[in-house]
């Protein structure tokens, strides 16, 4: 087996040892809390990993997009939700097709939205299983808890629709700076979409599913009394930011990235061979601090640029042309989608060679 020193450079690796370990722990969290964990698979994009949470009890997989949900139900994974306002007839008929072979649900969030799914549906005599995105704090997509009952009413209405629950996620928790807040963010995400599924079962509406999301939130708001489902992603690889948020431990991060010093021109910089198409520009959360740490040192990634990764040399600290270094990126779940393949290690051996099936799926 090749060792992690003979590859080249920049590579993403994933620790298997550490992947499985926050694997099982979330699917223990799940089990204890008497929920069904649906991971969401847009963090790793990887059928391998995918496997792997549902040997350990997933019930099924989430993803992003409907062309995602094609490639991991043309590998065999047969229970999908598309979390997401899937929008056209155009999608209905891709979606038509993936329903004949596999459970499949997809989420809405508007009457205009949905009736463009549910039209392809009806005219193929079929009827397509939808969950009621819920804005529980984000305010990006989903409807306001106040405005939930008539929404869904209209599109439980619709032909070739069937309304069975209702999903959230609370993602303006990576803007909390202390775990209390947190831990609050995820008590309001549980409380507003439970509180939103008993309004429409009183409303006369089937409503089964009552679903979270967002790793930093799992713990606390799969516990909430009234929900069915949790749907984190992230927690398969962690990163600096969960690190910062509080959410995880450093030795619980599985990705990171090996990179090589190509530059020390000055000695408080040195420059790596990973730059923005290696690790993404997304900014260190809560606080937008750097681009990535190098484990083991103070130094962080201040500055990048394509293909070059800017390190700000802390003083006493040094870096030399040819030295090999990992690095922690902020966000796991964007270098997933920047690279064809990452590479499965235990220790200092890489043990395979891993193709990121649905990266580049965004339609």
């Amino acid at each position: 087996m090749p060792s992690v020193n003979d590859v080249a450079t920049p590579a993403v690796l994933i620790d298997v040892d550490v992947l499985e370990r926050n694997i099982a722990r979330m699917a223990e969290r799940a089990r204890a809390a008497g929920v069904a964990l649906r991971p969401h698979a847009k963090t790793h994009k990887l059928l391998e990993v995918g496997r792997r949470q549902l040997a350990a009890g997933a019930r099924g997989l989430s993803l992003a997009k409907t062309s995602e949900a094609e490639v991991f139900a043309a590998a065999g994974f047969d229970d999908i939700f598309v979390a997401y306002p899937v929008v056209g007839a155009d999608k209905g008929r891709r979606l038509l097709a993936l329903a004949e072979k596999i459970r499949l649900a997809v989420g809405v969030d508007s009457v205009e939205g949905a009736r463009t799914l549910g039209d392809v549906f009806a005219a193929a005599s079929r009827r397509l299983d939808v969950r009621l995105k819920i804005d529980s704090g984000l305010h990006r997509v989903g409807v306001l808890p106040e405005q939930a009952v008539g929404v869904a009413r209209a599109i439980a209405e619709l032909p070739g629709l069937r309304l069975t629950g209702v999903f959230t996620h609370a993602g303006h928790a990576y803007g909390e700076t202390r775990p209390e807040g947190v831990a609050a963010v995820a008590q309001h995400e549980g409380k507003t979409v439970a509180a939103v599924a008993d309004a429409l079962r009183r409303d006369g509406l089937e409503i089964g599913e009552v679903s979270v999301g967002s790793t930093p939130t799992a713990r606390e708001a799969m516990t909430v009394k009234g929900v069915t489902e949790c749907r984190p992603g992230n927690y398969v690889y962690c990163d600096a930011s969960q690190v910062s948020l509080g959410t995880c431990a450093l030795e619980e991060c599985a990705m990171t990235v090996v990179a090589t010093v190509v530059s020390a021109p000055a000695p408080d910089r040195a420059v790596l061979d990973a730059g923005s198409k290696t690790l993404s520009t997304d900014p260190l959360r809560p606080r937008g601090e750097g681009h990535g740490w190098v484990i083991g040192r103070k130094a962080r990634l201040s500055k990048l640029s394509e293909e070059h990764g800017v390190l700000a040399v802390e003083p006493g600290e040094r870096f030399r042309v040819g030295e090999r270094v990992r690095v922690l990126p902020n966000h796991a779940c964007v270098v997933s989608n920047l690279h064809d393949r990452v590479l499965a290690v235990r220790g200092e051996t890489v043990e395979a060679e891993w193709r990121v099936a649905a990266r580049g799926r965004v339609e």
